[in-house]
């Protein structure tokens, strides 16, 4: 018998022989604590509506979300976050609505706080389902979205969110300074408590589509877009910038968004800062994994969950998806 040619002492193959080696040596894992569930919530009872361009996803009303919180909590899903979509006839030039203590928001905070109290909830803070322009601030005569006088009004969200009994309010807006003007009225408001994920680097980017049609802002956006305030999806380093910011302004957590396109920034934010960092699966980036597993061209179940791991290993501690709750039912079986 021909002896074997001398072969080099490492073989990593050896690690990947069997599946028992294979988990025994994984360097990322995802767990259901690992995700949050975003959610779009309608007034009244009984309504749901599905959402056209995101398969499985559905406006639900209040009554028809209690069962979609309770199989978060099941599951170990430790976070819901809410959307909300509000009827047309309330959307203003200011969006005012936005902080009417009385509305939609703050009543299904309390109502899922009251029935699901270990169940984190999380809320927007940000103008756009509110604006009947559709855009994130308050707009100047030209048309420009006004900073200050936009982070006046956060501010005053965000209070409306603590109040109702939010555990994490999550600016999403991007103006500049708004993560320090919030957690100073939650300090001096007394909502010590509440935490603040800011959505620190938010992309101008085209995945955000059909985000927009669910809660109804598309329409209202029209031909505009949001590249003044939101970041040019050329950039990294200005991440950094705005993710030293918002940590320095009093910011709990940081965010990354999108995710699957922007997993570079991820690693850069974790590696600089060693933050709780999250990054949001865009509406875009489920609605394109729905469509290509709906035409038989990839299996929905392992690239889901590959997509999913994608952001552990680039150093997310935790992922908005849409996903949530079907990652967590293949998990747990």
């Amino acid at each position: 018998m021909t002896p074997f040619a001398p072969f080099p002492h490492g073989r990593p193959r050896r690690l990947r022989r069997d599946e028992f080696t294979r988990n025994l040596v994984r360097e990322s894992t995802l767990t259901p604590h690992d995700l949050i569930y975003p959610v779009f919530v309608l007034d009244g009872t009984q309504r749901r509506e599905q959402v056209a361009s995101m398969p499985g996803v559905e406006r639900l009303s209040l009554d028809l979300l209690l069962p979609v919180a309770e199989e978060c909590v099941s599951h170990g899903i430790p976070v819901m976050a809410l959307f909300p979509v509000i009827d047309p006839a309330l959307k203003t030039p200011d969006g005012r609505e936005a902080w009417n203590d009385k509305g939609l928001v703050p009543r299904v905070v309390r109502a899922l706080k009251e029935r699901f109290p270990s169940l984190g909830l999380m809320t927007d803070v940000a103008l756009d389902p509110f604006t009947s322009h559709g855009q994130d601030g308050l707009l100047d005569e030209t048309g420009y979205i006004l900073n200050d006088e936009t982070v006046e009004v956060l501010v005053r969200q965000a209070l409306a969110q603590a109040a109702a009994g939010v555990d994490i309010v999550a600016p999403s807006d991007m103006m500049d300074g708004r993560i320090g003007a919030i957690r100073q009225a939650l300090e001096s408001d007394r909502h010590v408590h509440t935490r603040i994920m800011a959505y620190s680097a938010k992309y101008a980017s085209a995945f955000y589509g059909p985000f927009r049609e669910a809660v109804g802002s598309a329409s209202n956006l029209g031909k505009s877009n949001k590249k003044v305030y939101q970041m040019d999806p050329a950039n990294t380093d200005e991440a950094l910038r705005e993710v030293a910011l918002d940590i320095a302004e009093g910011a709990d957590m940081v965010m990354v968004k999108p995710g699957m396109p922007y997993l570079d920034v991820v690693r850069r934010v974790k590696d600089e800062f060693r933050m709780p960092t999250f990054a949001y699966q865009v509406s875009g980036e489920y609605a394109m994994l729905k469509a290509a597993a709906q035409n038989g061209w990839l299996d929905h179940d392992l690239a889901m969950m590959e997509a999913l791991m994608a952001f552990k290993r680039a150093g997310a501690d935790g992922v908005l998806t849409y996903f949530a709750l079907a990652a967590a039912r293949l998990l747990k079986s």
